[in-house]
């Protein structure tokens, strides 16, 4: 403030402070705070001014901003944060304060003694002017003059004004602060959110930025089976607490952010380099996610990590989650509960990709596609009880590719209807070869993968007519497999044609059931008739694990619903115990057998299924 702008009288005083508090923002407030005090300070010629703000769900006295300010402030500052009670007469009045207070020297001693350690300043005299809000009061502005001072009543009326003008401005700015908290952080857990992560990660990785940036996604495996099963709010409960988790277990300077749903990234304040991520993700971030109290119980879940890194000037925000979630990925895709970097095989990886994507239509043209069979058998006494088609394609360049690799291609290059009917014609003709030269195959039933574009498709039902009637084939030896998604992108179109495939014989299951996309609501609807429980439920079930509980809940879920259910992934004789002793007694997984070619199946079916002893295979 210029000689000319200084003010001459009170009025001018006033005049001036509402012209600096009127425009301030809420990043700027801090310093605003320090002019106007600097400006009382001159015009008053008193020695140093302060203003406080009252916290009252803590019960103690903020200093906001002080002029002049002072040099070496003791750690901790006695002035920093103030407790109301048992604290000095003024301090405790300040909680409250309707009127304007003037302490002069010698009326309180603990308050000159705890300013004085704070500030080396003797005996003085106090005015402190309280911060009026509509909940009471917000805060104080204090004004301090060494030794003996009189305020005459224009002066502490000039004050009190000032003070009504702090107030509102307080009240604007904390507002502003609220509507900018909201837009940049996550509702649920209070973690940045995703533009809130986007605009820190613009700011790191843009024009004059120097170092590196490292983030890690994380997914948390299997987390919707949380809310399917033990209910909605458990799982934001347990979102919560994850989202408290990363915040005492992150180094100094990481900052956690929820993107959405159960996906969540962290930025680090320094570069790390690939082994030290790896080593970081491994320690902190995998076992981040267990034994959260959620629901009332202890609910655990695994995470699946990816770790990327971007130089500033050779990738932008987008690209650089882009590849951390591609490793993340990489990490769900082999089972969850893993580290992956983000490498130069990844990107290569888009490249093949694309390969497959230009010559899957081709392939399907051409006969390069093939099936093989896992069976499926009743676990008390190993009886092949069916078996499900599962495509392979061999590729020119890249080998035999498993249906992982192209299935998403398909669905992104709208080739699934074409792909569904070769492999349902193929299945059948197999399943008829098979019925017509062995007893045992009868009664075995034959489970075929469907895409959701058949199920909300037109005249699905009519083609699959046409396959049963083409290969003499009962309806009843045919189930179709669908995703959870598939049912619930339109329930109508898809109840419609589950409906007409049930009036064919033909039976119906939800696959990867507990991955969370269906709402147990729109499943009672729905007519199918079996449910398979994902092999992430399964792969590690014993008596004493937490998907136990979760794999009960269908079992109970489906017999409420008077739905067979089958469980896939089984690997272990502890697993398959389990299941029996659960009520689940249908099955498949490398225990029983892997997907083998038809001449293999062949020979089970002639053997009537596999030997098990005493539970194990």
């Amino acid at each position: 403030m210029t000689a000319a702008q200084r003010p001459r009288n009170l009025d001018e005083l006033v005049v001036a402070v509402a012209s600096l508090l009127m425009p301030v923002q809420s990043d700027q407030v801090t310093a605003t705070y320090q002019e106007v005090l600097h400006t009382l300070v001159d015009f008053l010629g008193v020695d140093t001014s302060f203003l406080r703000r009252n916290d009252h769900e803590q019960g103690v006295s903020i200093l906001l901003a002080e002029w002049p300010p002072r040099r070496d402030v003791p750690d901790p500052d006695p002035l920093g944060v103030v407790p109301f009670e048992g604290s000095d007469p003024i301090f405790a009045a300040s909680k409250d304060l309707q009127e304007p207070l003037i302490v002069r020297p010698g009326a309180a001693m603990e308050y000159e003694d705890r300013v004085q350690e704070a500030s080396g300043i003797p005996a003085a005299t106090v005015v402190g002017i309280p911060l009026l809000g509509p909940e009471g009061t917000m805060g104080a502005l204090g004004l301090v003059k060494f030794g003996d001072r009189d305020y005459n009543t224009r002066e502490i009326n000039a004050l009190t004004a000032i003070g009504s003008l702090i107030a509102q401005a307080g009240r604007r700015t904390q507002a502003e602060q609220h509507v900018r908290y909201v837009a940049f952080h996550d509702d649920l857990t209070g973690l940045a959110n995703r533009r809130g992560l986007t605009g820190l990660l613009e700011e790191r990785l843009g024009p004059g930025a120097e170092a590196p940036v490292t983030v890690m996604h994380i997914d948390v495996d299997r987390f919707k089976a949380v809310n399917e099963f033990i209910s909605q709010a458990a799982g934001d409960q347990y979102l919560r607490g994850l989202a408290r988790r990363f915040e005492i277990a992150l180094p100094t300077g990481a900052i956690a952010a929820r993107l959405s749903g159960d996906e969540f990234v962290v930025v680090f304040a320094e570069p790390l380099d690939d082994d030290a991520a790896s080593e970081l993700a491994t320690s902190v971030l995998l076992p981040i996610g267990s034994a959260i109290r959620a629901g009332g119980q202890e609910v655990g879940r695994t995470v699946s990590v990816g770790v990327a890194s971007a130089v500033p000037g050779e990738a932008g925000a987008s690209e650089l989650l882009s590849t951390a979630a591609q490793a993340a990925r990489a990490a769900k895709a082999q089972g969850g509960d893993a580290v992956r970097v983000f490498t130069r095989e990844m990107r290569a990886q888009v490249r093949v990709r694309n390969d497959i994507e230009l010559g899957l239509g081709a392939a399907i043209e051409n006969g390069d596609l093939r099936l093989q069979f896992q069976p499926e058998v009743d676990l008390r006494d190993g009886r092949l009880v069916g078996a499900e088609a599962l495509v392979r394609w061999r590729h020119p360049t890249y080998g035999l590719l498993p249906p992982d690799e192209f299935i998403g291609v398909a669905e992104v290059a709208h080739l699934t209807g074409l792909l569904d009917h070769w492999v349902l014609d193929a299945a059948c003709a197999h399943l008829a070869a098979w019925v017509a030269d062995e007893p045992n195959a009868e009664g075995l039933v034959l489970r075929v993968n469907v895409s959701p574009a058949q199920i909300i498709g037109a005249d699905f039902a009519g083609y699959v007519e046409e396959m049963l009637q083409r290969y003499g084939l009962d309806g009843s030896q045919l189930c179709l497999e669908l995703t959870e998604h598939a049912v619930v992108g339109d329930v109508d179109a898809a109840r419609a044609t589950l409906g007409s495939l049930r009036r064919l014989g033909v039976h119906t299951a939800i696959d990867d059931f507990g991955t969370g996309y269906s709402s147990l609501g729109q499943l009672k609807l729905l007519p199918v008739d079996a449910v398979k429980i994902d092999k992430g439920f399964v792969t590690d079930l014993s008596p004493e694990s937490q998907d136990t509980a979760i794999v009960s809940s269908i079992v109970g879920l489906a017999r409420a619903l008077g739905l067979d259910v089958v469980a896939e992934g089984v690997q272990t004789p502890m697993a398959a115990r389990t299941l029996v002793d659960l009520g689940c007694y249908n099955a498949q997984g490398y225990l029983i057998g892997k997907p083998m070619d038809p001449v293999d199946l062949l020979a089970v079916i002639q053997a009537g299924g596999v030997q098990l002893f005493n539970g194990e295979a």
